[in-house]
């Protein structure tokens, strides 16, 4: 993970709020549903981020590990049903997702469809 870029960054049940609610109100933020045995998740990781890349600021990735502990409440309250699932949130709604490894056309079409 590009942890040094303030577009890419982890979060977790206790900041996910501040850092993905209501920061979305001054971009998008998707949200990386993932977990480390997860190989399609470790799969879509470098695409994830270089989709970010490539909006140039104005999208965010917040990663969510849910392998066990609280996070896994939050899987829980946005209904995720397994693992990769991307969550696009804007203005503290949530405004699409998908599920499983997808490329980086797939994630920027969506990310096209879905901001407004």
């Amino acid at each position: 993970m590009a942890e040094d870029s303030p577009d890419i960054f982890a979060t977790s049940l206790e900041t996910f709020d501040t850092d993905v609610l209501a920061a979305s109100a001054q971009r998008p933020i998707m949200v990386d549903f993932w977990a480390q045995w997860c190989p399609p998740c470790l799969v879509i990781a470098p695409i994830l981020e270089q989709a970010v890349n490539e909006y140039a600021g104005g999208v965010a990735l917040a990663k969510l590990e849910v392998d066990e502990g609280e996070n896994m409440k939050l899987a829980g309250r946005y209904a995720v049903r397994g693992f990769p699932t991307v969550v696009l949130f804007q203005n503290g709604v949530e405004r699409g997702r998908f599920s499983s490894a997808q490329r980086l056309d797939f994630i920027l079409d969506f990310l096209d469809q879905h901001i407004v």
